[in-house]
């Protein structure tokens, strides 16, 4: 077996790509394995098509709802094959320009196959034996089968399968309430489909605000059925239809959910394990998460994991941050620690959700706290709206008045947010927010609202 030496090697081109750009742009000699898709989870997989998808489901809903506005309006039909290709062909494309881009990137050894590790810098792919100064994991998640007696019966879909799906489901159990279970519960109402929302926790979203949480389930409740504190005893696989025989926790009451189709959203493991990372040294968690420092470096010197692979915030934008501070401090002999206090996220349910930084209970383990509501009916653009359940939730600390965390429940909850995001990574001061002028009727004025009515709490 050849074997090739590199300055670095990069597994996965997701975020992975931030390190190999770095590398080729300072002439170290870089290797790239990754079997495919090209761009990771990303662009194939997650985020930019499941959100392909949950835009037309918006304008559904938005439809539905408009009467409250005295628009009698109603969807006459939903072209859900068209939706599905139109999503595939974007993906199809992102392909085609990232293929083009790699012929361009002179100094980069691309081996599109499967790799494994053999030892702590070296690992066999495509027939070579590859040994590297620097090792970077980039290589993403996969999602997570639970262990429940009879699945393994169904063919069910994860966030991967179902992407493939030309015709919508009459109906469909989507088992696990976080964020992908309830943007997809979200897609598959809108769509037509007859949704059960299943979720083990007491309540959906677990790592949101519980009062997010509460509003959620609320809103969700109006186009679905919503089960939460709830264990799924066994699926059962019949001729025409299957059964899921379920619990609930609290009363012990047991009865079933018939449906066509099942979803699995419990969840994402790491593929590190398909590394065989275990021959490197390299520690992982009880979950198969990637130990790293808050420099990005693995208990193995010269080795860096980023993104889904070490499991700190699996959102591609903080993957990005990641891969980029591990490339600097890989190259550059520095030790700057990632930093997450401001790091944002979203759930593009309906309503959306965003949030940053920390929640009232993590802020009140270290902190005195002031927090601070406002409705959207309290700024002219949501009265306008008659947007009457939306909110947001500022969190400050009550010494300093810096800004500890800032949630929101809404329409455009990814975007009020922003504000907040930019102002905690200036400084993160309250006044960051006060001085700044608000165009008067617009929906940030919400974020200063929230603000305005802190309080002890």
């Amino acid at each position: 077996m050849a074997t090739k030496k590199y300055d670095v090697v990069v597994i996965g081109s997701g975020s992975g790509m931030f390190v190999v750009y770095e590398s080729v742009f300072r002439g170290l000699s870089t290797a790239l394995v990754d079997k495919g898709p090209l761009g990771g989870t990303c662009p194939n997989l997650g985020c930019i098509p499941s959100k392909m998808l949950m835009f037309p489901a918006d304008r559904v809903v938005e439809v539905q709802e408009a009467e409250k506005l005295g628009i009698q309006a109603k969807v006459t039909g939903i072209d859900f094959a068209l939706i599905m290709e139109r999503m595939r062909r974007s993906i199809e494309e992102a392909q085609r320009q990232m293929k083009e881009s790699f012929a361009q990137l002179r100094g980069l050894d691309f081996y599109e196959a499967e790799g494994r590790f053999v030892g702590d810098h070296e690992m066999e792919t495509a027939g070579t034996r590859i040994r590297g100064e620097h090792f970077f994991i980039a290589t993403g998640s996969r999602p997570h089968i639970p262990s429940i007696p009879g699945l393994e019966t169904v063919d069910y879909l994860t966030t991967e399968t179902l992407l493939q799906l030309t015709s919508c489901p009459r109906s469909m159990a989507i088992i696990g309430g976080g964020y992908i279970g309830v943007e997809y519960a979200h897609f598959f109402a809108a769509m037509g489909t007859s949704v059960t929302l299943i979720e083990a926790a007491e309540r959906l979203v677990p790592g949101e605000e519980p009062e997010v949480a509460a509003l959620l389930k609320h809103a969700l409740r109006k186009r679905m059925q919503v089960l939460t504190d709830i264990v799924i005893e066994q699926i059962i696989r019949g001729p025409r239809d299957i059964r899921l025989l379920v619990k609930e926790r609290r009363s012990g009451a047991r009865f079933a959910v018939t449906v066509d189709t099942v979803m699995v959203a419990t969840g994402r493991r790491s593929n590190a394990d398909l590394l065989q990372v275990d021959q490197t040294g390299v520690k992982t968690d009880e979950r198969g998460f990637v130990t790293v420092n808050d420099a990005m470096e693995t208990n193995v010197p010269g080795i860096y994991a980023v993104g889904d692979a070490n499991g700190r915030h699996m959102f591609r934008h903080i993957a990005n941050l990641e891969a980029s501070l591990a490339a600097r401090n890989a190259f550059g002999r520095k030790h700057d620690a990632m930093d997450y206090s401001a790091a944002p996220h979203a759930v593009y349910s309906y309503p959306q959700i965003a949030a940053v930084g920390l929640t009232t209970e993590e802020a009140r383990q270290s902190h005195h706290i002031l927090v601070g509501r406002a409705r959207y009916m309290e700024t002219a653009t949501g009265e306008a709206m008659m947007e009457f359940d939306g909110f947001a939730k500022a969190i400050v600390d009550r010494d300093t008045r810096h800004i500890l965390g800032f949630h929101v429940i809404g329409p455009h909850a990814p975007s009020i947010v922003q504000e907040v995001i930019n102002a905690m990574a200036s400084g993160g001061h309250v006044g960051e927010i006060e001085k700044g002028i608000h165009i008067h009727p617009a929906l940030p004025e919400l974020v200063q609202a929230a603000f305005r009515n802190l309080t002890s709490e």
